[in-house]
């Protein structure tokens, strides 16, 4: 299906390795904005759903997406462009090393669905694999930036698979970026914790919080904390 339809856009993801899953969904739903950012840099936008998201969710005045590869970036523009906010969400078809050699913004918001799988597991497919890889953008780049990046006030929020979690906090920490909210994520209640969503600022918090949520509980039959999370953006939610 390469059209995918939301309550307020819609997407085309034909040319996108990486087509619309619960992880961007997730990402995007649950991203604090405690903020009230006035800019947001989505980092390996792919269809661009996360910064649309955030751009029907936020104030932002300007939402900047980074995308590497190219058809997914010729995708994403033309999304951004078919959507209610198209005057306040650009694209740059640049890597995150290109991106970092000239910074010029500072972002209130930083979010990635980043590359996962850093096993050696490659498929015949080079596109996808540029989309689903570590190798293409590594944990310690992408946070590194968001170091560089984030504005004195800024959060930066990922998801990432559960087992990367710790290495995650922990590379965070020698660049001084520090957990303010960690939701982990199973898709039923009896299944092993899968993902994490991470929210972090540059200043330390005694009180991080923590907590789980469970997607479903059979299948096609959603939890009311996942229901209550993307009921603005699931069509049947």
């Amino acid at each position: 299906m390469s059209k995918f339809s939301f309550k307020q856009f819609s997407l085309e993801q034909d040319r996108c390795a990486m087509k619309i899953g619960t992880d961007g969904v997730l990402l995007g739903a649950w991203t604090p904005l405690d903020n009230n950012p006035n800019s947001i840099l989505d980092i390996g936008t792919g269809t661009g759903v996360i910064a649309l998201m955030l751009a029907q969710r936020s104030h932002a005045e300007q939402i900047d997406a980074l995308e590497i590869d190219e058809e997914a970036y010729e995708q994403s523009v033309d999304n951004f462009e078919k959507s209610p906010w198209s005057e306040r969400l650009f694209c740059f078809h640049a890597g995150l090393d290109e991106f970092v050699e000239e910074p010029e913004d500072e972002y209130d918001l930083i979010v990635s669905n980043p590359p996962f799988y850093s096993e050696d597991y490659k498929t015949e497919c080079n596109q996808r694999d540029m989309a689903r890889f570590q190798d293409a953008m590594p944990f310690e780049e992408l946070i590194e930036a968001a170091a560089m990046f984030l504005s004195e006030n800024g959060i930066f929020s990922v998801i990432i698979p559960f087992k990367e979690e710790e290495n995650f906090l922990a590379l965070a920490k020698e660049c001084e970026l520090y957990p303010l909210k960690i939701t982990r994520v199973k898709g039923t209640p009896t299944t092993e914790i899968k993902r994490s969503l991470l929210a972090f600022s540059r200043n330390e918090t005694s009180t991080i919080l923590v907590d789980e949520l469970v997607i479903e509980t059979a299948r096609h039959i959603y939890t009311p904390e996942y229901i209550e999370l993307t009921k603005d953006f699931y069509l049947k939610m």
